[in-house]
C-alpha cells in the first residue's frame, strides 16, 4: 500500500520524507551503535549505505519520516510504517533516535502525532510494533502510548499493537478530564 506522505508538525520537529539530501545527516545518524543496537541493521560504515537506506525507504511500499530538529534543523531520528497489510490495515511501526536526544521526551511526541496519522490519514485500523525486552526505553513507550503487549514472539521479541478503537476511546477519555 503506497500512500502519500506528508509533512507532520510536533511542537519541537519537523518531521519530513528524507531524501538524498539528507544522506550525510543520515550517515551520521546510523553509523552510530546506540542508534542500530536495537535494530535489524547494522551500523552505516560509509555514505553510500545510507544512501542505501535513504533509497530503501523511498521506494518501500510504506512510510519513513526524518525527524529534523526546529531549532537548528539537524535529524535527530527516524520513525515510520513498514509491512503495512491492506488486507487488515495493519501496519508496523518504527523509530530511531540519536543518543543525545534520548531521555527529553521526543519520541513520545513524535509517536503521538504518527499514531495520529495513520489512524486518521492513512486509516489504519492497527498498529504495531516488535521491541526487544532489552531495549527498555522502546517498551516503556509502547505501555505510556497505550500498547498493548501481545506476545513474546520466537525471536525474543516483545509484540505490541494499539487498535484504532481503543486509541479513540483514549483519546476521548484525556479530552474528557482536560474538561473537569
Amino acid at each position: 500500500m503506497k500512500f502519500e506522505y506528508r509533512a507532520i508538525e510536533t511542537d519541537r520537529l519537523h518531521l519530513r520524507i528524507l531524501t538524498l539530501d539528507d544522506t550525510a545527516k543520515v550517515f551520521r545518524h546510523f553509523s552510530d551503535d546506540n542508534v542500530t543496537k536495537f535494530m535489524d541493521i547494522e551500523p552505516c560504515k560509509n555514505i553510500k549505505e545510507a544512501e542505501e537506506i535513504i533509497k530503501y525507504h523511498l521506494e518501500d511500499s510504506g512510510c519513513r519520516w526524518g525527524l529534523f530538529s526546529k531549532e537548528d534543523n539537524e535529524l535527530v531520528g527516524t520513525c515510520g510504517f513498514h509491512f503495512i497489510r491492506e488486507v487488515d490495515l495493519t501496519a508496523e511501526v518504527g523509530f530511531d533516535l540519536s543518543r543525545p536526544y534520548w531521555g527529553k521526551g521526543l519520541m513520545n511526541e513524535v509517536m503521538a502525532a504518527v499514531i495520529e496519522y495513520g489512524f486518521t490519514v492513512v486509516k489504519l485500523e492497527v498498529i504495531d510494533a516488535t521491541v526487544e525486552p532489552e531495549n527498555e526505553r522502546s517498551n516503556v513507550l509502547m505501555n505510556r502510548l497505550g500498547f498493548k503487549r501481545d506476545s513474546e514472539l520466537r525471536e525474543k521479541l516483545i509484540y505490541y499493537y494499539l487498535n484504532r478503537k481503543s486509541w479513540e476511546e483514549s483519546l476521548i477519555n484525556t479530552l474528557k478530564k482536560r474538561k473537569i
